[in-house]
């Protein structure tokens, strides 16, 4: 038997087991530890996964559960992530119509099959639409450990903008656009620890905001190949919707980890989720409102998503060695940028506060106040200086951000 693990922050081996004469090729798929969200338990994901394989949908077979240390033993599939990757923009495009066909026929099963393995139904438009963000927002207030002025003017605007017009209830990938890929084809459809049920247009949105991290292609494209597949149309004012709920739960179950982070956690990649989850919900709240935002840094084309993936290091030393050196490259640009970048802050603040804070602290009590009692009428002049505010904090990070450097939501045609 053969065991080595995974270069990424997350617990995971690969491992080969030998059965009968035959190598078995396995992965494990182990808990988050000190990251865990608490939303959801790993049997979850396990129980979806066997209801989805039982209905002809591509996904690793489970072979079991360990109890000690916690894990899904399941089938190594061949392929490889992210279509950043891929040999050709044909074979980007194949595989992407191929996931959307797979996304549409998950939409198709019926939703009775999740519920028998305790999956909840939605029973109001609210719940539809809102999906599992209550339990999000419960875990994000349990974990808080410092004021969250973005965040609190995200909830607020999710829970305001709720769409009670949507019917149908589907299965939902809900991280959704994560899958393995090999010659033109989905080979598996992977990590699917937060499907529920609710709103079918909320994986489209997700997609969206996986093309953040792991480019895509073009999903105007995609998500007319799911109207033709589907036979009605995308409400695009739902799919922003989704795009901004879905978007506002990175910054929420990510917050506390970022305000005081656990040893050995990879805090520049949890910053990065932090910063570009969080301007991104901005982004499509001022487009859909009409409002200008300054000019960001031109981000990735959605027809050549060409910016290089993150290196996955050789072995796991290799990956943590990595992590390390990228954080000294952080914590010396914060020392040398981060006192001015503040004091632009703070200058920009007092006139949404009615005078200048004497710190960021103060800064951030007052302004998540504000925003608690803030209703539509301020949000002309919250979204940019929200947006602002993210983007200095990006500024420091940015030689280290790799694949999330530049990182723009796609504008949906």
């Amino acid at each position: 038997m053969r065991a080595e693990r995974q270069p990424r922050w997350r617990p995971a081996w690969f491992l080969d087991l030998e059965r009968d004469g035959e190598r078995v090729p396995l992965y494990f798929r182990g808990e988050r530890g000190e990251t865990d969200h608490g939303v959801y338990a790993l049997e979850h994901e396990l129980r979806v996964l066997q209801v989805l394989e039982a209905h002809g949908i591509p996904v690793p077979h489970v072979f079991g559960f360990c109890p000690e240390p916690r894990g899904i033993v399941m089938q190594r599939c061949a392929g490889r992530a992210n279509l950043a990757t891929a040999e050709s923009q044909a074979e980007r495009e194949a595989v992407l119509d191929h996931y959307v066909e797979i996304l549409a026929r998950m939409h198709e099963i019926d939703v009775a099959a999740f519920e028998a393995v305790g999956l909840r139904r939605p029973a109001t438009p609210e719940q539809r639409a809102l999906l599992d963000f209550d339990a999000w927002e419960r875990a994000y207030r349990r974990n808080k450990r410092r004021p969250e002025p973005a965040i609190e003017f995200l909830i607020r605007w999710v829970r305001r903008e709720v769409p009670r017009d949507r019917t149908r209830d589907a299965f939902v990938c809900c991280d959704a656009g994560q899958f393995l890929f090999e010659r033109g084809r989905v080979t598996a459809v992977i990590d699917l620890e937060l499907a529920c049920l609710g709103d079918p247009a909320a994986d489209l949105g997700g997609m969206r905001g996986r093309d953040l991290s792991e480019p895509l292609g073009d999903l105007s494209r995609a998500i007319r190949r799911y109207e033709a597949l589907r036979g009605a149309a995308v409400d695009r004012r739902a799919l922003d919707y989704h795009t901004v709920r879905f978007g506002a739960v990175t910054p929420m179950a990510v917050a506390h980890l970022t305000a005081a982070p656990p040893p050995g956690i990879d805090l520049v990649q949890y910053l990065a989720w932090y910063l570009v989850w969080t301007r991104g919900p901005l982004e499509v709240i001022a487009e859909r409102s009409g409002l200008e935002l300054e000019a960001a840094a031109p981000g990735r084309r959605a027809t050549e998503p060409s910016a290089a993936p993150r290196p996955d290091a050789a072995d796991f030393e290799a990956y943590r060695a990595d992590r390390e050196a990228r954080l000294a490259t952080y914590r010396e640009r914060l020392a040398r940028m981060g006192p001015e970048l503040e004091a632009e802050d703070l200058d920009e603040v007092a006139s949404l506060l009615g005078g200048r804070p004497s710190g960021r602290a103060e800064a951030d009590r007052a302004l998540e106040e504000l925003i608690r009692g803030a209703g539509p009428e301020r949000d002309a002049a919250l979204i940019p200086y929200l947006h602002r505010r993210t983007r200095r904090q990006e500024a420091i990070l940015a030689p280290v951000m790799r694949e999330l450097e530049g990182a723009r939501i796609q504008r949906i045609g």
